[in-house]
C-alpha cells in the first residue's frame, strides 16, 4: 500500500463587507472520488487528519464523494456508508456541513435504481449524523453570533426521474428564502457557476467541481470543462461584495493523473470589513 500524500493546504484571508459576525475559520474538503488503489480509505483518512489539524471552527464537504464512472471500470469504488464513516472524524465545533456533488447523482447505483428518489449519499450522512444542505440553509451561533450556512444540490447530476438531464436538483430559491436579509451567510454549492447568475444573500460561496483541470501548465488547463474556463476554473473571485473560492479538490475523475494542479484542502479565514463595495 503506497504511502497516504499530503495534500497542499491553500489558504485564503477574506474581508467582506457582508460578514458581520466575528472572524471564522473554515476548512474545506472536496472532490474525494474515493476508490482504490488512486484513493483507498486510508488516503481519505490522512486528509482528514490534515484538515482537523488546521483546528477550523467549521468544515465544508462540497460534493462528490463517490468515484466517477471511468475510473470505477478499472477501480474498486468505495460505497457511501464507508466514505462518510471516515469523515465522522472530522472536528469542528460548528459542525461538518456537506452538499452532494454531480457525480454523487450521476454515480449513484441507488438512484439510478430508484429513479432518482433515493440516494445513498444522502441516506449515508443522514444514517452517521453528518447534516447535509439539500437546497437549504441553517442558522447556527458562532461566538454568541448567528450565521447561516446555505447548500445547494448539484446542477449537474444525471436524473434518472425522465425530467430533462440538464435541470439538475439545485433550487436557489428554496436554498436561499430563510435567509434574512443582511445576514452572514456561507454558500456551499458543489458548482460554481451560480455565483455568475446574480446576486445572492452571502458574504462567501465555496465551490469544487473543476479539480483545477487536473492537468495544468500555468494558467492552460487543457482538461477543464469548457464552462469553467474564462474565469471559473479556480481560486479566488470576486463579484461587488461577494467571495468566491474554488478548491482544487483532492482525487481524480476520467484520468488519475493531477499535473500542476495538486490535491488541496482549504483554509478559508472570513472576516469583517469596514470597506464598501458595488451594491
Amino acid at each position: 500500500m503506497p504511502r497516504p500524500k499530503d495534500a497542499k493546504i491553500t489558504t485564503y484571508q477574506i474581508a467582506s463587507p457582508r460578514w458581520h459576525a466575528p472572524n471564522i475559520k473554515i476548512a474545506v474538503l472536496s472532490d474525494l472520488h474515493v476508490g482504490a488503489p488512486w484513493v483507498p480509505i486510508d488516503q481519505v483518512d490522512h486528509w482528514i487528519d490534515q484538515a482537523n489539524a488546521l483546528h477550523p471552527d467549521l468544515i465544508v464537504q462540497a460534493g462528490d464523494m463517490l468515484m466517477d464512472e471511468m475510473l470505477r471500470r478499472v477501480g474498486r469504488p468505495a460505497d457511501a456508508l464507508s466514505i462518510v464513516d471516515r469523515l465522522k472524524r472530522l472536528k469542528a465545533p460548528l459542525g461538518v456541513w456537506s452538499v452532494l456533488g454531480n457525480h454523487d447523482w450521476t454515480d449513484c447505483t441507488l438512484a439510478r435504481q430508484t429513479r432518482s428518489q433515493r440516494n445513498s449519499v444522502a441516506e449515508a450522512l443522514a444514517e452517521l449524523g453528518l447534516p447535509h444542505l439539500d437546497n437549504a440553509a441553517v442558522q447556527i451561533t458562532h461566538s454568541g453570533s448567528p450565521i447561516w450556512v446555505i447548500g445547494l444540490n448539484s446542477r449537474k447530476g444525471d436524473r434518472f426521474d425522465g425530467a430533462p438531464g440538464d435541470l439538475g436538483y439545485d433550487d436557489p430559491e428554496a436554498a436561499f428564502a430563510a435567509v434574512p436579509e443582511g445576514a452572514s451567510a456561507i454558500l456551499i454549492a458543489h458548482e460554481p457557476n451560480v455565483f455568475d447568475e446574480g446576486d445572492g444573500p452571502y458574504a462567501l460561496q465555496i465551490s469544487g467541481h473543476t479539480h483545477a483541470g487536473q492537468i495544468a501548465f500555468g494558467n492552460w488547463r487543457p482538461f477543464l470543462m469548457k464552462d469553467y474556463r474564462a474565469k471559473l476554473s479556480h481560486g479566488h473571485l470576486t463579484e461587488g461584495q461577494r467571495h468566491l473560492v474554488i478548491s482544487a479538490g483532492l482525487g481524480f475523475s476520467g484520468l488519475p493523473i493531477r499535473f500542476g494542479a495538486p490535491s488541496e484542502i482549504l483554509s478559508i479565514d472570513l472576516s469583517q470589513s469596514d470597506r464598501g463595495g458595488d451594491p
